[in-house]
C-alpha cells in the first residue's frame, strides 16, 4: 500500500482524491499556487507546499515543483487527477524517474493514447470500430486531401492529433472549404499543442457522445463498468452525463465492454481509463481514450457502487482489482450536472467570491464540491466549482431528484450555470432520453 500521496491538482477533484486516501489510511500532500492556500483539500491534507503563483504554467503545471514537493515530504507517489499534466506522458515519465509512483498508466500507454492517430491505429488493431477516414496523418498534398474527403463523403472533419478539450477540430461541409480548414486547423494545432499534425474524419450529422469506464491493474485483470451519456454538450464540453445510458441494450453493452476490455490487454493498459465512442444509428465509432480518471465518474460509481479513484490507488500500490468482471451490477440511474461559475445566459466566466453557499441534499443526492461560504472562485482555472449527482431506482426518479436538488441549491455571490441546468432536465426531449450531442446547441440557438 502506497504510504503517501502527492495530490498533483485542485478543486474538487482534489479533495476527492484526498477522500479517498483518507479512506484507506494514505498519508496526503497537497500541492497549490499562492492564490489557493485556503481550498479545502489543503486545509484537511496532512502536509502541503506552495509550488508557485496563480497562473497555472508556473504552478500546477510545473513538473520540477511538483517534483520538489514530493521529495520534500517524503512522498511515495503522486496522483495527478484530471486535467493539467494528468494526461502528459513526459510528466509520468519524470515522475517514475525521480523515484515515485504515477497514479495512472504507464508513460507509453498515455503517450500511445493522447496521440489521436496512434490511438485510432491501435484499435483498429484490437477490432474496435472507429469512424471512416485517413488511415493516418494527412499530407501537404491538396490534390491527395480533395480526393480523400470526397472518397469518405462530406460533411468531414479535420482533427488535431494532439488536440482535446473540443479545441483543434474544423467540419468541413463542402470541398471549397476543405484546405483552408486544413490550413487553419494545422496551424490551430501548432499553436494549442505544439503539433500541427491533423487527420481526417467522416463528420456524423446526429450521434450521441457513449463512453465506457475501463479498470485494469498490474496483473493482468480488466473489467469495464459500463457506459455512459455524455451527449449534452456545448462547443463538445460536457455540462450533463447519465449512467447508464438510455436504449443502450444489455447485448449492446456486454458487446462493446468485452471490445474494450481485450483493447486494453492488448495495449497493456493500467489504472482507470475511458473509450469514447461516437454512437449513431445503431453503431459505434471510436474517437479517443481517456488515459485519467473522469469528471463524470461518480454517475458510474453510484450504479455499480465501486470506488474508481480508491482502486486507482489500491492499483497503484500494486494490489489486484478487487473484482471481477461477474461480479460487476449496476443498479439504478445516476445523472450528474457540472456546476460551473458562469453567466447561464452567455457562459462567461463569473469569479468572485461566494456570500452564501447551500449544498443540496436528501435520499440519493451527492455533491462533489470544494467551495464553501466565504471562498473565492479566481479567475485562472476552470470555471467547474463542483458536480451535483442524483441517482434513483430509475431514470425518471434521478431525473425528479435532480431537479429537486437544483431547486435546493444556493450559491450566491457569483453567477451559476443552475438555472440552464434546470431547463435541461425539465426538457421533454432531455426526459425522453437519447438526445444527440448538437442538441444542446440547436436548443440554445448557438
Amino acid at each position: 500500500m502506497l504510504d503517501k500521496v502527492v495530490i498533483a491538482n485542485r478543486g474538487e477533484i482534489a479533495l476527492r482524491i484526498l477522500r479517498a486516501c483518507r479512506e484507506l489510511g494514505i498519508k496526503t500532500v497537497a500541492v497549490h499556487s499562492d492564490i489557493d492556500r485556503n481550498l479545502m483539500h489543503v486545509r484537511l491534507a496532512d502536509e502541503s507546499v506552495c509550488i508557485g503563483p496563480a497562473a497555472s504554467a508556473e504552478s500546477y503545471l510545473n513538473i520540477p515543483a511538483i517534483i520538489s514537493a514530493a521529495e520534500v515530504t517524503d512522498a511515495v507517489a503522486i496522483h495527478p487527477g484530471y486535467g493539467f499534466l494528468s494526461e502528459n506522458a513526459d510528466f509520468a515519465e519524470r515522475v517514475e524517474s525521480s523515484g515515485f509512483t504515477f497514479i495512472g498508466p504507464r508513460p507509453e500507454t498515455i503517450r500511445l493514447m493522447g496521440d489521436k492517430i496512434s490511438a485510432r491505429d491501435a484499435m483498429r488493431k484490437a477490432g474496435v470500430p472507429c469512424v471512416p477516414g485517413s488511415e493516418g496523418p494527412i499530407d501537404d498534398s491538396q490534390d491527395a486531401n480533395l480526393r480523400l474527403a470526397k472518397q469518405i463523403g462530406y460533411p468531414v472533419i479535420i482533427k488535431a492529433a494532439g488536440g482535446g478539450g473540443g479545441r483543434g477540430m474544423r467540419v468541413v461541409h463542402a470541398e471549397g472549404a476543405l484546405l483552408s480548414s486544413i490550413a487553419l486547423t494545422r496551424a490551430e494545432a501548432l499553436s494549442a499543442f505544439g503539433n500541427d499534425t491533423v487527420y481526417m474524419e467522416k463528420y456524423l450529422e446526429r450521434p450521441r457522445h457513449i463512453e465506457f469506464q475501463v479498470m485494469a491493474d498490474n496483473h493482468g485483470n480488466t473489467i469495464h463498468l459500463g457506459e455512459r451519456d455524455c451527449s449534452m454538450q456545448r462547443r463538445h464540453q460536457k455540462i450533463i452525463e447519465e449512467a447508464p445510458a438510455p436504449d443502450l441494450t444489455e447485448r449492446q453493452r456486454s458487446k462493446l465492454g468485452s471490445l474494450v476490455v481485450e483493447a486494453c490487454k492488448r495495449i497493456g493498459y493500467c489504472s482507470a481509463g475511458t473509450f469514447e465512442f461516437l454512437y449513431e444509428d445503431g453503431e459505434f465509432y471510436f474517437i479517443e481514450m481517456n488515459t485519467r480518471v473522469q469528471v463524470e465518474h461518480p454517475v458510474t460509481e453510484m450504479v455499480t457502487g465501486i470506488d474508481i479513484v480508491k482502486q486507482q490507488l489500491l492499483i497503484a500500490g500494486g494490489e489486484r482489482l478487487t473484482y471481477r468482471q461477474k461480479d460487476i451490477q449496476f443498479r439504478g440511474h445516476a445523472i450528474e450536472c457540472r456546476i460551473n461559475a458562469e453567466d447561464p445566459n452567455n457562459f462567461m466566466p463569473s469569479p468572485g467570491t461566494i456570500t452564501h453557499f447551500h449544498s443540496p441534499g436528501g435520499p440519493g443526492i451527492r455533491v462533489d464540491s470544494h467551495v464553501y461560504n466565504g471562498y473565492t472562485v479566481p479567475p485562472y482555472y476552470d470555471s467547474m466549482i463542483g458536480k451535483l449527482i442524483a441517482f434513483g431506482d430509475t431514470r425518471e426518479a434521478a431525473i425528479r431528484r435532480m431537479d429537486g436538488a437544483l431547486s435546493e441549491a444556493v450559491v450566491e455571490g457569483i453567477k451559476t450555470n443552475i438555472p440552464l441546468h434546470r431547463d435541461i432536465v425539465n426538457d421533454a426531449n432531455f426526459q425522453r432520453g437519447g438526445t444527440d450531442i448538437h442538441y444542446l446547441e440547436k436548443k440554445l440557438g448557438l
